[in-house]
């Protein structure tokens, strides 16, 4: 293998097929390289939300607890929601 280069896994999986169209769409759109550059792009992306929920719990916990129904429609109501 030369410097600088990644291995690559084939696989094969079914999708529903709006997200291949959704993968074609980008692909067309110039917003990804490959339909396979577009799903590892969204596997990563899932991949760093994991824990996500934990640590935003962790940080609720230490600023107070989550919002009140209240503080939320005052925030909806000054955003225009």
């Amino acid at each position: 293998m030369m410097l600088g280069m990644t291995t690559k896994a084939k696989i094969a999986i079914t999708l529903d097929p709006a997200r291949v169209e959704a993968a074609k769409r980008a692909v067309a759109e110039g917003r990804a390289a490959s339909v396979s550059a577009y799903v590892e792009r969204a596997m990563l992306t899932y991949e760093q939300g994991d824990g996500f929920d934990e640590v935003l719990d962790e940080i609720l916990e230490a600023t107070g607890g989550p919002m009140t129904p209240e503080e939320i429609a005052r925030v909806d109501r000054e955003l225009g929601l």
